[in-house]
């Protein structure tokens, strides 16, 4: 009864109301200043720097207060320059804030080289598998006097000759000496 008569009471409802006013002030207050301390209204537009230079790129995000950070090259793409970006996070057009990290993929300077396997004395069909599973392509085909038809004989790149373990980039053509099975 006594809790009743207390919450009905004029000092109590005095109370309540003082309560409501300072708390929705400070609602807004921190409101006001949370937007103000975190640059609310700011936004700059994430410029499109798809097969940009790393420098151009550089200068362009300088200009706009962004900082760039290079994560990752990629496997070469012809479509895009040498070391241009191939990817960004944020997208273009994207709104952000001052300071932002904008973090980049690039196009690596050209195919990375990979190691010739032995290959040689096995048949044209298990050679040709091979070479283009782990990147290369078959360039042309000569014939040498051999007993064994169609069984790799030597390799060339370039006119030279190749070993196995010689380094060559992805994606050449590799010309394959093979048997003419005359012997």
């Amino acid at each position: 009864m006594l809790i009743i008569r207390y919450l009905k009471s004029k000092n109590f409802i005095k109370m309540f109301i003082t309560l409501v006013i300072v708390t929705l002030a400070s609602v807004f207050l921190l409101k006001f200043l949370l937007g103000f301390m975190t640059n609310h209204d700011q936004k700059i537009q994430v410029p499109d720097l798809a097969k940009m230079s790393l420098e151009d790129t550089q200068r362009t995000l300088e200009n706009l207060d962004l900082t760039l950070i290079v994560i990752d090259s990629t496997s070469f793409n012809p479509e895009y320059p040498p070391k241009s970006v191939i990817d960004q996070d944020p997208e273009a057009n994207d709104f952000v804030k001052a300071n932002r990290k904008i973090y980049l993929t690039l196009n690596p300077s050209g195919y990375r080289r990979i190691a010739i396997p032995n290959v040689l004395n096995k048949t044209k069909r298990q050679v040709e598998t091979h070479l283009k599973s782990i990147g290369f392509h078959i360039g042309k085909y000569t014939y040498v006097p051999d007993i064994g038809r169609n069984v790799v004989r030597k390799m060339k790149f370039k006119g030279k000759v190749l070993k196995a373990g010689d380094m060559i980039p992805k994606n050449s053509k590799i010309d394959l000496v093979l048997g003419d099975g005359r012997g």
